[in-house]
C-alpha cells in the first residue's frame, strides 16, 4: 500500500470527521431550540417558526443556485429554529406512545445513519444516479403530505405506503449526499453539506417515528 494512497484515505476520512463534527454541533443547536420551544414558545406560535424554517430552506437553495455559500451562523440558526418546530411532534409521540418508543426511534435512526454513511463513504459505488429518483420521490412525499391535510389517510394502506416510502427515500438521500462528499469538501462548503445531512437525518427520524407508531397500532 503506497504512502500516497494512505494519505488520500486519511484525508477522506478526515473530511468526513470534520463534517460529522459540525453535524454534531448542529444537533446540539437543534436540541437547544427544542428546549427553548418547550419552555418559552406557545404551540400557537410554532407555525411561525415553520414558515421561518421554510424561508431559510428556500434561501439556502437560492444561494446555492447563485454559487453563494451559507455560513455556520446560518446553519446553526436554522437547526435551532428546526428544533423549535420538532419539539411538538416529539412531545406528541412521547405522550401518546411513550418516551421509550421515541428513544428507540432515535437510536434506530442514529444507527442506520451511521452505517449508511460509512458504507457510502468507503464504497466504490457512486450513488449519484439516485438523484433524479430521490428528487421526484421527495416531491411526491410533499404532495401526498399536503393532500393528507385535507383528505386524512391515517391508518389506511396509503399511510403505510407513504411512511415506508419516506423511510426509503431519506435512506437514499443519505447514500446520495455522503457519496457526493467522498472526494473531499472545501471548507467553505461544509455548512451546506451539513445542512443537507441534517435534513436527511431529521426526516428519517420523523418517518421512523411514524413507522413505529403505525406498527404499534397507534395512528397520528
Amino acid at each position: 500500500m503506497s504512502q500516497a494512497y494512505v494519505s488520500s484515505q486519511t484525508d477522506r476520512w478526515g473530511s468526513l470527521g470534520e463534517i460529522f463534527k459540525v453535524l454534531s454541533f448542529s444537533l446540539i443547536f437543534s436540541f437547544l431550540g427544542a428546549l427553548v420551544g418547550a419552555l418559552f414558545v406557545p404551540v400557537s406560535l410554532v407555525p411561525l417558526f415553520l414558515i421561518l424554517e421554510l424561508i431559510m430552506i428556500i434561501a439556502a437553495v437560492v444561494m446555492r443556485m447563485r454559487n453563494k455559500r451559507i455560513g455556520l451562523t446560518f446553519l446553526f440558526s436554522f437547526t435551532a429554529v428546526s428544533g423549535v418546530t420538532l419539539y411538538p411532534i416529539v412531545f406528541y409521540y412521547a405522550s401518546t406512545l411513550g418516551a421509550q418508543l421515541v428513544a428507540v426511534a432515535f437510536a434506530t435512526t442514529a444507527i442506520v445513519f451511521g452505517v449508511l454513511a460509512v458504507y457510502a463513504y468507503q464504497s466504490a459505488r457512486d450513488f449519484s444516479y439516485l438523484g433524479g429518483f430521490l428528487f421526484g420521490g421527495t416531491i411526491a412525499l410533499i404532495v401526498i403530505g399536503l393532500v393528507g391535510l385535507f383528505l386524512p389517510f391515517a391508518g389506511t394502506f396509503m399511510d403505510y405506503v407513504y411512511t415506508f416510502g419516506g423511510v426509503l427515500i431519506f435512506i437514499g438521500w443519505i447514500l446520495y449526499d455522503i457519496s457526493q462528499i467522498r472526494h473531499g469538501v472545501a471548507q467553505e462548503d461544509v455548512p451546506l453539506v451539513v445542512l443537507n445531512l441534517y435534513l436527511d437525518l431529521v426526516n428519517l427520524f420523523l418517518f421512523v417515528l411514524r413507522l413505529l407508531a403505525l406498527l404499534s397500532g397507534r395512528r397520528d
